[in-house]
């Protein structure tokens, strides 16, 4: 039976540490999906296809499906097969907010287990909402996303 994991997020942007979590988790399971998610209570920069798109050309041809999600994520792990969901963390204030969801995830579907994963120590002070600030007030990201994703977010400074 093929082990499927899911590393969900807003991915608004993907971040080098988003990408990082997505390869080393890609190298444990035979399939990894990136759920994109809809984000119906946030303000995204960019639209769901816009983060779908930065996130396909990121991952390359690592071996990774980028797919929208909308919901809870264990209803899509069901709908995919998946048998665990990938998480990053960078540091305790998410290890706590992780272990919370893990332990609530875990009572919605058992089957499905919660892995976490840190990015290596040089990416972990990066953060979507980090990089979109700092591209906002002219800042350069490009040790933060890959380049396709800092030529996406340029024009936001040269408005």
């Amino acid at each position: 039976m093929k082990r499927i994991a899911v590393y969900s997020g807003t991915f608004d942007p993907i971040t080098l540490g988003h990408e990082d979590v997505a390869r080393r988790a890609a190298g444990l399971f035979d399939e990894l999906i990136i759920a994109v998610a809809v984000a119906h209570h946030k303000t995204t920069r960019f639209s769901l296809s816009e983060r779908m798109a930065l996130a396909q050309a990121a991952m390359g041809s690592a071996g990774v499906r980028v797919l929208p999600f909308d919901g809870l994520i264990m209803d899509f792990c069901r709908e995919q097969g998946a048998c665990a969901v990938v998480r990053g963390i960078r540091n305790l204030t998410d290890f706590d907010y992780e272990a919370q969801m893990a332990a609530m995830n875990r009572k919605l579907h058992p089957a499905v287990e919660t892995v976490l994963l840190l990015p290596q120590a040089e990416l972990q002070c990066i953060s979507s909402t980090l990089v979109r600030e700092i591209s906002k007030l002219g800042g350069d990201v490009s040790g933060m996303v890959s380049a396709g994703v800092a030529q996406a977010l340029a024009p936001l400074h040269t408005a």
